[in-house]
């Protein structure tokens, strides 16, 4: 089983390594509810210590389903398919998808998806509370002066 690698971490961030998007299909979890293990899928909350997402990366075989529907009571999620293609379903409305494709549901969505795909399916899903982003804005933040470490490795 594949393991996550810190890369580096203070008070400001944590970095980790999960490997290569082809390696995600190496790790597993117990799942908290069923209890049952879940293969090709890895969890970022904890590792990075995120306080407002839960991120995480999961893998489909080829020609296979995720293999349940289901929804939130807060969460709203992002998926970002980066490998493979095949059809996401939101309550009775089922589209195609593919690398490339962007999918946001609302928390009560009942959502699942399938890879009709010769290669895996890989997708990361950002969740995070719903109408918890207070302001999008270009003006919260600003650019410092900042010296570049990098260039002197």
């Amino acid at each position: 089983m594949e393991q996550i690698k810190k890369l580096a971490e203070n008070k400001n961030f944590t970095a980790i390594n999960i490997g290569r998007l082809a390696d995600v299909k190496s790790y597993s979890l117990i799942h908290p509810k069923t209890g049952k293990e879940v293969k090709g899928k890895v969890f970022l909350k904890e590792p990075t210590l995120s306080s407002g997402t839960e991120i995480s990366f999961t893998t489909i075989p080829p020609k296979t389903e995720l293999g349940y529907f289901h929804l939130h009571y807060k969460d709203e999620e992002t998926y970002i398919i980066l490998s493979g293609a095949g059809y996401y379903q939101v309550d009775d409305d089922c589209f195609p998808i593919q690398e490339g494709s962007v999918i946001r549901v609302a928390p009560e969505g009942v959502r699942s998806l399938c890879n009709t795909s010769d290669v895996e399916m890989v997708y990361i899903c950002v969740q995070s509370k719903k109408d918890s982003l207070e302001e999008y804005t270009t003006d919260d933040g600003e650019r410092v002066s900042c010296e570049a470490k990098w260039r002197d490795l």
